[in-house]
Protein backbone atom coordinates (compact mmCIF):
# COMPACT_ATOMS: atom_id res chain seq x y z
CA UNK A 1 0.00 0.00 0.00
CA UNK A 2 1.43 3.37 -1.01
CA UNK A 3 1.50 6.03 1.68
CA UNK A 4 0.17 9.57 1.55
CA UNK A 5 3.08 12.01 1.47
CA UNK A 6 2.53 14.66 4.11
CA UNK A 7 4.63 17.68 4.98
CA UNK A 8 4.35 19.15 8.48
CA UNK A 9 5.29 22.82 8.96
CA UNK A 10 5.38 23.98 12.57
CA UNK A 11 7.97 26.15 14.30
CA UNK A 12 7.47 24.32 17.60
CA UNK A 13 10.37 21.85 17.50
CA UNK A 14 8.94 19.70 20.28
CA UNK A 15 5.61 19.38 18.47
CA UNK A 16 7.35 18.54 15.19
CA UNK A 17 9.40 15.81 16.87
CA UNK A 18 6.28 14.38 18.50
CA UNK A 19 4.45 14.42 15.14
CA UNK A 20 7.34 12.60 13.45
CA UNK A 21 7.38 9.93 16.17
CA UNK A 22 3.60 9.51 16.02
CA UNK A 23 3.50 8.98 12.25
CA UNK A 24 6.84 7.17 11.95
CA UNK A 25 5.33 3.71 11.63
CA UNK A 26 1.90 4.69 10.34
CA UNK A 27 0.63 2.34 7.65
CA UNK A 28 -0.95 5.00 5.43
CA UNK A 29 0.90 8.28 6.07
CA UNK A 30 4.52 9.26 5.45
CA UNK A 31 5.20 12.52 7.28
CA UNK A 32 8.20 14.81 6.85
CA UNK A 33 8.75 17.81 9.10
CA UNK A 34 10.39 21.10 8.23
CA UNK A 35 11.62 23.93 10.46
CA UNK A 36 11.68 26.85 8.00
CA UNK A 37 10.60 28.04 4.56
CA UNK A 38 13.70 26.67 2.80
CA UNK A 39 13.08 23.20 4.23
CA UNK A 40 9.53 23.33 2.94
CA UNK A 41 10.59 24.44 -0.56
CA UNK A 42 13.12 21.63 -0.86
CA UNK A 43 10.71 18.92 0.28
CA UNK A 44 7.69 20.22 -1.64
CA UNK A 45 9.50 20.63 -4.96
CA UNK A 46 11.22 17.23 -4.86
CA UNK A 47 8.28 15.11 -3.72
CA UNK A 48 4.68 14.55 -4.73
CA UNK A 49 3.04 15.97 -1.61
CA UNK A 50 -0.53 14.88 -0.94
CA UNK A 51 -1.11 16.87 2.25
CA UNK A 52 0.55 20.03 3.60
CA UNK A 53 -0.05 20.76 7.29
CA UNK A 54 0.94 24.39 7.89
CA UNK A 55 0.79 26.42 11.08
CA UNK A 56 -0.28 29.98 10.23
CA UNK A 57 2.58 31.37 12.34
CA UNK A 58 5.22 29.26 10.60
CA UNK A 59 8.18 30.89 8.83
CA UNK A 60 6.80 32.65 5.72
CA UNK A 61 3.48 30.83 6.06
CA UNK A 62 1.86 33.18 3.55
CA UNK A 63 4.41 32.28 0.86
CA UNK A 64 3.99 28.58 1.61
CA UNK A 65 0.20 28.71 1.41
CA UNK A 66 0.36 30.76 -1.78
CA UNK A 67 2.73 28.22 -3.34
CA UNK A 68 0.63 25.14 -2.62
CA UNK A 69 -1.36 23.96 -5.62
CA UNK A 70 -3.64 21.05 -6.52
CA UNK A 71 -3.61 18.15 -6.02
CA UNK A 72 -1.96 18.96 -2.67
CA UNK A 73 -4.55 19.39 0.07
CA UNK A 74 -3.91 22.10 2.67
CA UNK A 75 -4.60 21.73 6.39
CA UNK A 76 -3.97 24.72 8.64
CA UNK A 77 -3.12 24.70 12.32
CA UNK A 78 -3.35 27.66 14.65
CA UNK A 79 -3.06 28.79 18.26
CA UNK A 80 -5.22 31.81 17.37
CA UNK A 81 -8.98 32.08 17.27
CA UNK A 82 -10.56 32.22 13.82
CA UNK A 83 -11.41 35.91 14.17
CA UNK A 84 -7.69 36.60 14.75
CA UNK A 85 -6.58 34.99 11.48
CA UNK A 86 -4.52 37.21 9.16
CA UNK A 87 -6.73 38.68 6.44
CA UNK A 88 -4.78 37.09 3.56
CA UNK A 89 -6.12 33.64 4.49
CA UNK A 90 -9.53 34.59 3.12
CA UNK A 91 -7.96 34.52 -0.36
CA UNK A 92 -7.00 30.85 -0.15
CA UNK A 93 -8.92 27.61 0.27
CA UNK A 94 -7.96 24.98 2.78
CA UNK A 95 -9.49 21.63 3.67
CA UNK A 96 -9.56 22.05 7.43
CA UNK A 97 -8.09 23.95 10.37
CA UNK A 98 -6.96 22.38 13.64
CA UNK A 99 -6.90 24.72 16.61
CA UNK A 100 -4.14 24.04 19.12
CA UNK A 101 -3.94 21.96 21.15
CA UNK A 102 -5.15 19.22 18.82
CA UNK A 103 -4.79 15.46 18.67
CA UNK A 104 -2.57 13.65 16.16
CA UNK A 105 -5.23 10.95 16.15
CA UNK A 106 -7.69 13.52 14.79
CA UNK A 107 -5.09 14.77 12.29
CA UNK A 108 -4.46 11.25 11.03
CA UNK A 109 -8.19 10.64 10.62
CA UNK A 110 -8.64 13.88 8.68
CA UNK A 111 -5.72 13.10 6.34
CA UNK A 112 -7.07 9.63 5.61
CA UNK A 113 -10.56 11.01 4.97
CA UNK A 114 -9.24 13.69 2.61
CA UNK A 115 -7.36 11.08 0.59
CA UNK A 116 -10.35 8.77 0.15
CA UNK A 117 -12.11 8.97 -3.24
CA UNK A 118 -15.29 10.97 -2.71
CA UNK A 119 -17.41 7.99 -3.75
CA UNK A 120 -15.98 5.95 -0.88
CA UNK A 121 -16.56 8.50 1.86
CA UNK A 122 -19.39 7.50 4.13
CA UNK A 123 -20.87 9.93 6.62
CA UNK A 124 -20.95 8.19 9.96
CA UNK A 125 -21.72 10.24 13.04
CA UNK A 126 -20.47 7.51 15.31
CA UNK A 127 -17.08 7.04 13.64
CA UNK A 128 -14.61 7.12 16.53
CA UNK A 129 -17.13 9.18 18.48
CA UNK A 130 -15.88 8.03 21.88
CA UNK A 131 -12.30 8.86 20.93
CA UNK A 132 -13.32 12.31 19.71
CA UNK A 133 -15.24 13.04 22.89
CA UNK A 134 -12.34 11.87 25.04
CA UNK A 135 -10.00 14.24 23.19
CA UNK A 136 -12.40 17.16 23.66
CA UNK A 137 -13.04 16.57 27.35
CA UNK A 138 -9.39 15.97 28.24
CA UNK A 139 -8.33 19.13 26.37
CA UNK A 140 -11.07 21.01 28.20
CA UNK A 141 -9.66 19.84 31.54
CA UNK A 142 -12.37 17.37 32.53
CA UNK A 143 -10.66 14.39 34.24
CA UNK A 144 -11.89 10.99 33.03
CA UNK A 145 -12.14 9.47 36.51
CA UNK A 146 -15.07 11.61 37.68
CA UNK A 147 -18.69 10.55 37.07
CA UNK A 148 -19.55 13.75 35.23
CA UNK A 149 -17.09 12.81 32.46
CA UNK A 150 -19.00 9.60 31.65
CA UNK A 151 -22.39 11.30 32.01
CA UNK A 152 -21.33 14.15 29.71
CA UNK A 153 -20.10 11.74 27.07
CA UNK A 154 -23.38 9.82 27.09
CA UNK A 155 -25.41 13.05 27.04
CA UNK A 156 -23.57 14.31 23.97
CA UNK A 157 -24.01 11.01 22.12
CA UNK A 158 -27.72 11.03 22.88
CA UNK A 159 -27.97 14.63 21.66
CA UNK A 160 -26.28 13.65 18.39
CA UNK A 161 -28.72 10.76 17.89
CA UNK A 162 -31.77 12.79 18.88
CA UNK A 163 -31.09 16.56 18.59
CA UNK A 164 -34.50 17.44 20.03
CA UNK A 165 -33.49 15.88 23.32
CA UNK A 166 -31.32 18.90 24.15
CA UNK A 167 -34.52 20.97 24.22
CA UNK A 168 -35.87 18.78 27.02
CA UNK A 169 -32.77 18.31 29.10
CA UNK A 170 -34.52 17.87 32.45
CA UNK A 171 -37.44 15.70 31.34
CA UNK A 172 -35.69 13.56 28.72
CA UNK A 173 -31.90 13.86 28.55
CA UNK A 174 -30.97 13.51 32.23
CA UNK A 175 -33.44 10.64 32.85
CA UNK A 176 -32.15 8.77 29.76
CA UNK A 177 -28.52 9.14 30.88
CA UNK A 178 -29.52 8.14 34.41
CA UNK A 179 -31.23 4.99 33.16
CA UNK A 180 -28.11 4.00 31.23
CA UNK A 181 -25.96 4.27 34.37
CA UNK A 182 -28.59 3.05 36.82
CA UNK A 183 -28.68 6.28 38.80
CA UNK A 184 -30.98 9.27 39.26
CA UNK A 185 -31.51 12.25 36.95
CA UNK A 186 -30.60 14.67 39.75
CA UNK A 187 -27.26 12.92 40.28
CA UNK A 188 -26.56 13.16 36.54
CA UNK A 189 -27.28 16.90 36.55
CA UNK A 190 -25.05 17.52 39.60
CA UNK A 191 -22.19 15.39 38.29
CA UNK A 192 -22.16 17.15 34.90
CA UNK A 193 -22.27 20.55 36.60
CA UNK A 194 -19.35 19.47 38.82
CA UNK A 195 -17.34 18.34 35.77
CA UNK A 196 -17.80 21.77 34.17
CA UNK A 197 -16.77 23.49 37.40
CA UNK A 198 -13.62 21.35 37.56
CA UNK A 199 -12.69 22.31 33.99
CA UNK A 200 -13.17 26.02 34.68
CA UNK A 201 -11.27 25.86 37.97
CA UNK A 202 -8.29 24.45 36.06
CA UNK A 203 -8.17 27.58 33.91
CA UNK A 204 -8.48 25.77 30.58
CA UNK A 205 -10.62 28.50 29.02
CA UNK A 206 -8.24 29.06 26.08
CA UNK A 207 -8.23 25.33 25.33
CA UNK A 208 -12.02 25.30 25.45
CA UNK A 209 -12.24 28.26 23.06
CA UNK A 210 -9.67 26.60 20.78
CA UNK A 211 -11.77 23.44 20.60
CA UNK A 212 -14.59 25.40 18.99
CA UNK A 213 -12.34 27.71 16.95
CA UNK A 214 -13.86 30.94 18.26
CA UNK A 215 -13.78 32.86 21.53
CA UNK A 216 -16.96 31.66 23.19
CA UNK A 217 -16.06 32.24 26.83
CA UNK A 218 -14.03 34.82 28.71
CA UNK A 219 -12.53 34.44 32.15
CA UNK A 220 -15.27 34.15 34.75
CA UNK A 221 -17.88 32.96 32.26
CA UNK A 222 -19.11 29.40 32.51
CA UNK A 223 -21.63 27.48 30.38
CA UNK A 224 -24.67 25.70 31.71
CA UNK A 225 -24.85 21.93 31.34
CA UNK A 226 -27.17 22.25 28.36
CA UNK A 227 -25.00 24.85 26.62
CA UNK A 228 -21.86 22.70 26.78
CA UNK A 229 -23.65 19.54 25.70
CA UNK A 230 -25.25 21.37 22.76
CA UNK A 231 -21.94 22.98 21.69
CA UNK A 232 -20.01 19.69 21.69
CA UNK A 233 -22.81 17.78 19.96
CA UNK A 234 -23.13 20.45 17.28
CA UNK A 235 -19.36 20.46 16.69
CA UNK A 236 -19.28 16.69 16.15
CA UNK A 237 -22.35 16.72 13.88
CA UNK A 238 -20.76 19.40 11.69
CA UNK A 239 -17.45 17.51 11.56
CA UNK A 240 -19.13 14.24 10.60
CA UNK A 241 -21.06 15.97 7.82
CA UNK A 242 -17.84 17.53 6.50
CA UNK A 243 -15.94 14.24 6.38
Amino acid sequence: MSKYNTIFCDGNCSLAITAHKFFNEDESIRLETCSNYMDFTKIYTTNNIDIAVVDIEFDRAKDIIRGISAPTQLILTSSKMREEFPSYLSEYSFAYCFFKPYSFVELREKINNLMLPSSNIKVNRHYNIDEKLSNIFIRAGIPPHIKGYQFLREAVKLSIDEPDMINSITKKLYPTVAKHFDTSASKVERAIRHAIEVAWSRGKIENINAIFGIKIYAKGEKPTNGELIALVADKLIIESNNN
